[in-house]
């Protein structure tokens, strides 16, 4: 059992939340949903100073550019098992190709400055910090069937793109065999096994409505926002063999047929077959 301090009770992290008090773990938390305020110094400190483990899900600020909860606390942080959800993102562009752990992120490259996300992966790993590298996030009330539903879905024409994806629920997983089995510092790679294009999800989640796909646009006649479009600019494949070689984990859902599947019929055994472009 262990007492693990959340800073960010979100939608991913109150998941892992959930889970590991139903393992016996005491759980305090910052954020909306939490019970100590970020800015109550004298409560955060105490928090850190009884936590066993302490994970962030808190992303840099959009202003500083600077991640809150190192420059806050980072000091009382020290030699403390840290735990941080980040992003693929930090790899940047790779025209498609493979990323793995190994591959050199955009602050490693010198363009950090340009991807503050970046800026805080690096600096958490230098805290020793378990950093688990998130692609696109989904799960239920977040995917592509409540985009469909929502008359919110598009169809991008960007034939080459390709995008991975991870079920939150695998999130969980992996967060939780690193807390629970004291997992070696360093980054992790939480991914499914099938990268795939934003289009072909959309359009297999308009099949299990029985809707017809939104139409075909290019990225000019869409109008997208900055931070959408920044997505589109974006193509790689994410590997997931680190984690689980190191943590012994595996995708319940290893691509989004599984995945919108349990979400469209949650009753449903997870296992609705797809040919796998398998991550090295």
């Amino acid at each position: 059992m262990g007492n693990l301090l959340i800073f960010g009770l979100g939608y991913t992290a109150g998941r892992i939340a959930d889970t590991v008090r139903a393992r016996g773990w005491r759980v305090m938390a910052t954020g909306s949903a939490g019970d100590i305020a970020f800015a109550d110094r004298d409560a955060v400190l105490a928090a850190i100073g009884a936590a066993s483990h302490i994970l962030s899900s808190v992303p840099p600020d959009r202003t500083s550019g600077g991640d809150p909860v190192l420059d806050t606390y980072g000091d009382a942080l020290a030699g403390k098992p840290l735990f941080y959800l980040s992003s693929t993102g930090v790899y940047g562009d790779r025209a498609g190709a493979w990323v793995d752990e190994a591959t050199p992120t955009i602050a490693e490259s010198g363009e950090g400055r340009r991807n503050a996300r970046a800026e805080a992966d690096l600096a958490w790993l230098g805290m020793g910090a378990r950093v688990f590298r998130l692609p696109g996030i989904y799960g239920p009330g977040r995917s592509a069937l409540d985009r469909v539903q929502e008359g919110k879905a598009r169809r991008i024409d960007l034939p080459d793109q390709v995008f991975s994806r991870v079920h939150v629920d695998d999130i969980v997983s992996g967060v939780v065999a690193a807390l629970t089995q004291d997992a070696p510092p360093g980054a992790y790679n939480l991914g499914d096994d099938l990268p795939a294009s934003g289009n072909a999800v959309t359009e297999h989640a308009c099949r299990l409505l029985g809707l017809e796909p939104p139409p075909l646009e290019t990225l000019e006649e869409a109008n997208l926002s900055d931070m959408a479009r920044g997505f589109y600019a974006e193509n790689r494949r994410v590997a997931n063999g680190k984690a689980k070689r190191v943590l012994g984990w595996s995708p319940r859902y290893p691509t989004y047929v599984e995945g919108l599947a349990a979400l469209f019929w949650p009753q449903a055994p997870a296992g609705a077959s797809a040919p796998l472009a398998t991550a090295p």
